[in-house]
């Protein structure tokens, strides 16, 4: 039972893990943001628009309700792109640079052939490598 205790710890840890919990925290309230907006300015605005009348269909309540939604997605997504993209530039500031690898070749003076970086004689041209 331990063992499982202890795989379960390092799997919910893992940096991934905490990471998508968190954004689906976030996109979650927000989304519960962007309703409130779409609700109290834009379906206001939609209503007001003329409306079918004798005999219409409530195409027109059907496409404020369309409207709504795909105005509240478009919202979400730009703005949990905007906190994704702003989060992953801070993590990419917190990173240290890589050391350039060490080189393994080297250009001989005379004949500007690649070279092991330990040799003393180019193979190319057999002269001698200080």
């Amino acid at each position: 039972m331990s063992k499982l205790l202890k795989e379960f710890k390092e799997f919910a840890l893992r940096g991934n893990v905490v990471d998508m919990a968190v954004g689906v925290i976030i996109g979650a309230a927000f989304g519960k943001v962007v309703t409130a907006v779409i609700d109290i300015f834009l379906n206001p605005i939609m209503e007001a628009l003329p409306k079918m009348e004798n005999g219409g269909t409530g195409f027109t309540g059907s496409l404020i309700s369309f409207a709504a939604v795909l105005v509240e997605f478009l919202l979400t997504a730009l703005v949990l792109f905007a906190i994704i993209k702003a989060m992953n530039k801070a993590k990419d500031l917190t990173k240290k640079p890589e050391k350039p690898a060490a080189p393994t070749t080297k250009k001989c003076p005379y004949c500007l052939s690649e070279i092991d970086i330990k040799a003393t004689r180019c193979p190319h041209c057999t002269s001698e490598i200080k």
